[in-house]
């Protein structure tokens, strides 16, 4: 998907375009959602952005965990490519437990695969539930408010960019008109 495209679907559809964004991934969505909260555009706003991300990226997680406790074992068993991602996870998840749950979200790769997985282990899901909802919560407000400073910063840097190029075409123009005038004055002192 395209930024362009995503910030369409942000101008089309706000908070909705967010929820289901977070549902199935989220990251990129999310930024740009911060960013649009920053420009004024859109007329969306921080918490409700924050708020959005959360119910959509815990949802999603929990959809996730379920299908992964009821379908999960039989998906894996028939499927190389995901045998071999669960058991990493597997691994990952007796080295590090509740952080793993905690923190699956902020790691590329392992975000939608993770609460499958998860789902397949002897986790109960109230500790999930529990678990997932801190990482959530935590992920909407790292991710939201990046976003919203990232575009604050990139506000002030096209500020600054475009007043220095007004400041280098006002010199520009300003060392043309030197050239021009200096020209008719030899011109004039020629024809003398």
């Amino acid at each position: 998907m395209s930024l362009d495209f995503l910030q369409e679907v942000i101008r089309d559809y706000g908070y909705l375009a967010l929820f289901i964004g977070t549902f199935l991934e989220g990251e990129t969505i999310l930024l740009l959602a911060g960013f649009a909260v920053q420009t004024g555009k859109f007329g969306l706003e921080l918490p409700y952005i924050i708020l959005t991300a959360f119910v959509g990226s815990l949802a999603g997680d929990q959809t996730a965990f379920y299908i992964g406790r009821y379908l999960g074992n039989r998906f894996i068993k028939r499927n190389e490519k995901w045998r071999a991602r669960a058991e990493r996870v597997h691994t990952l998840l007796e080295r590090y437990h509740g952080v793993l749950i905690l923190s699956f979200r902020f790691f590329y790769g392992l975000r939608n695969l993770t609460p499958f997985t998860l789902g397949t282990t002897n986790i109960s899901a109230k500790k999930f539930f529990v678990l997932n909802a801190i990482g959530a919560l935590v992920w909407a407000v790292v991710f939201g408010c990046i976003g919203y400073l990232f575009g604050d910063l990139l506000e002030n840097v096209l500020e600054k960019a475009l007043k220095d190029v007004h400041n280098i075409e006002l010199f520009a123009l300003g060392i043309i008109a030197l050239i021009f005038l200096l020209l008719w004055i030899r011109k004039i002192c020629r024809k003398k």
